[in-house]
């Protein structure tokens, strides 16, 4: 692990200089988001304006400059994007192809009228070691293997005792569950409450995906927070189909009712989930979930409880699930190990409620899925076994 974080770290160094000799550099990532089995959004960020672009090659034996390879630029409506924040998505490639890719970003120190004057190029590193790899999404894999971690409160200790327990070798992808912070104020508290030791851990290579939490919707920085986490199908809830588990994915909002004070007249978390409920009945509806041979519900906060939220997930989502043969919903927010039976009249499926100091991991293949709850020591706590449903 020691050796994947230095790797890291050294391939933020700028082209031709030691970190601390640039005055222009990437300050997070790169990391992944919304993979999928055609393409990948790859996310970072620098200290100064500039426009960013990925470099890719096929995982051969070539070295990666054995040739020019294609640049995928940071674009929107016909223009190179100029930011701080850079998203490059890229499109068309092969499902369950492994690929290499460096980023890139050149500083833009002056655009006046239709002049524009460049600074210095940095980019992550593929001289010292090997450039960052990722692989796309197989829709026939037979056989998955995922993580989940929730509640982490900016705790990167806790965070680094769960994730390095897992084979990363053997792992396809990871889900952030909610809660990764106490609440949104900055850009550098969201890397330095949980991104940056995401990346170092894992998430320039292998991808991570978002079911936001109520603390995530907190914070004068919260409502930037999509721009960092993008998603496939444009809002924060979504469902995606990985082998042979179809995954949907809930934004469960706030805790409370809309008008608490502690919301400050600020949140329509309410109508919100009324929107997601119409999306919600329709998804459901795909063959991406109806064929599927596991359905899997990730959620940040449980149809359990009896707070507001919690009550407006029983009455607008678990409903339609039921009616869908959802089989498990994986929850957090109540920072303890709770596994709820299905319940006449109420969810017809478990729903596993993960504590804030333990991941679930779970393998599927064509005879089960199995979930395995796991301390900080990697103890297993608890088990759920799920057949298939066809």
């Amino acid at each position: 692990m020691n050796r994947l974080i230095l790797f890291f770290l050294c391939s933020l160094l700028p082209i031709g200089e030691g970190f601390a000799q640039s005055d222009f550099s990437i300050t997070h990532g790169p990391y992944l988001q919304a993979l999928h089995d055609t393409g990948v959004t790859i996310v970072w960020t620098t200290d100064k304006d500039a426009i960013a672009w990925v470099e890719l090659a096929p995982d051969d034996s070539s070295h990666f400059y054995l040739q020019e390879r294609p640049k995928y630029f940071a674009s929107s409506h016909g223009f190179k994007d100029v930011s701080k924040l850079h998203k490059v998505t890229l499109r068309n490639l092969q499902p369950g192809v492994k690929y290499r890719y460096r980023v890139y970003a050149q500083e833009v120190t002056s655009h006046v009228g239709t002049d524009v004057q460049y600074g210095r190029v940095v980019a992550t590193q593929v001289y010292r070691q090997g450039p960052l790899t990722f692989t796309t999404s197989n829709p026939a894999q037979a056989n998955l293997s995922f993580s989940i971690i929730n509640d982490i409160h900016g705790r990167n200790d806790v965070m680094k005792n769960l994730l390095g327990q897992v084979d990363w070798a053997g792992t396809d992808l990871l889900f952030f569950n909610g809660d990764m912070a106490n609440d949104l104020r900055s850009e550098e508290q969201l890397f330095a409450h949980y991104m940056d030791t995401a990346t170092l851990l894992f998430a320039g290579e292998k991808p991570m995906y978002y079911a936001r939490g109520n603390h995530e919707t907190r914070g004068n920085f919260a409502e930037k927070f999509p721009d960092y986490f993008p998603t496939l199908s444009g809002h924060l809830y979504y469902l995606m189909r990985r082998g042979p588990v179809c995954f949907v994915v809930l934004d469960c909002g706030e805790d409370k009712p809309d008008t608490d004070i502690e919301y400050s007249g600020i949140v329509n978390m309410d109508e919100y989930r009324t929107q997601q409920a119409a999306w919600l009945k329709l998804a459901l509806q795909s063959p991406e979930y109806r064929d599927a041979p596991y359905k899997v519900v990730i959620c940040h906060m449980p149809p359990i409880g009896g707070w507001h939220g919690e009550q407006e997930i029983a009455d607008k989502f678990v409903p339609l699930l039921n009616d869908a043969g959802a089989q498990i919903m994986i929850s957090g927010h109540l920072h303890r190990h709770i596994k709820v039976d299905p319940q006449p009249g109420a969810n017809r499926f478990p729903v596993l409620v993960n504590s804030n100091n333990a991941m679930v991991r779970a393998i599927a293949d064509g005879g089960r899925l199995r979930f395995e709850v796991v301390d900080q020591q990697g103890k297993v706590v608890d088990t759920i076994v799920l057949n298939p449903t066809r």
